[in-house]
């Protein structure tokens, strides 16, 4: 438990101060909603004449003057593109930092096994990520409360439940290609979480590029769909976990005999 803890303890800052800009926006976004409210002729009518970008961010599904909408057009899109950022970044580093920091010699020097290693890491990967979740859930509800508004708490429980899922996909995908990184490999993680993030608005603008909803894991995070359908799209959420089996499989097998 040595590693584990000490990846939580290493990562602490960094968790907490991603959750604290992330929330931040967040809840920013809800507290300016009364006054988006006092204007939503002049808002659904501006949207409506947005064309394509309406569909990109699913603008077109929902009613913009509800509070429901608003939170998944506004709120939805600014936690799921920050966490994402986030967790490419935590899961990028998890191993390969440890080749950059000219670490790993001594870690691997002590009575553990490799796969050790990469099990209690990924452990402290997970549990971080999801107290990064935790403290958005807060300043989602806290914010709320503030203005006095409400939301279905199953639509609020399903939104959440598909932003951890999609952090979780994202940092253990990083994950796996962080085992065959020498360096930190930032650039790569970032890049990644971008190119899912781009791979749904162009699925949402056009019909023919509808496949790449299974591949980006914001095909099964879209906050309008999730309010409108009162459903996570599954279908969209296996080939997920899928990958994120793959991509922890890939890094057990090929980290315990790679040449530091």
């Amino acid at each position: 438990m040595a590693i584990f803890l000490q990846e939580i303890k290493r990562n602490r800052l960094m968790v907490l101060l991603w959750a604290v800009c992330v929330g931040t926006v967040l809840a920013t976004s809800v507290v300016l909603y009364p006054q988006m409210a006092s204007q939503v002729d002049q808002v659904n009518e501006a949207f409506a004449n947005m064309g394509s970008f309406t569909s990109a961010f699913g603008m077109d599904k929902v009613n913009f003057g509800e509070f429901a909408g608003y939170f998944a057009v506004e709120c939805g899109n600014s936690v799921s593109i920050g966490g994402a950022l986030f967790a490419a970044i935590l899961g990028i580093f998890t191993i390969s930092k440890e080749e950059k920091d000219q670490t790993a010699e001594f870690l691997l020097t002590h009575p553990v096994s490799r796969k050790r290693v990469l099990t209690e890491k990924l452990g402290a990967l997970l549990v971080n990520i999801v107290i990064f979740n935790v403290i958005l859930i807060l300043f989602a509800l806290l914010s709320i409360v503030v203005i006095g508004e409400s939301i279905d708490a199953n639509v609020f429980c399903l939104l959440f439940a598909s932003l951890l899922m999609m952090d979780l996909e994202i940092a253990v995908l990083s994950f796996g290609i962080s085992a065959f990184l020498r360096s930190s490999g930032m650039g790569i993680g970032l890049g990644l979480a971008l190119m899912f993030y781009f791979m749904n608005i162009i699925s949402n603008i056009t019909e023919d590029a509808k496949f790449l909803k299974y591949i980006t894991p914001f095909g099964y995070t879209e906050a309008t769909t999730i309010v409108v359908d009162k459903a996570i799209p599954v279908e969209y959420l296996w080939p997920g976990i899928g990958l994120m089996v793959l991509a922890v499989l890939c890094a057990f097998a090929y980290y315990p005999k790679k040449d530091i």
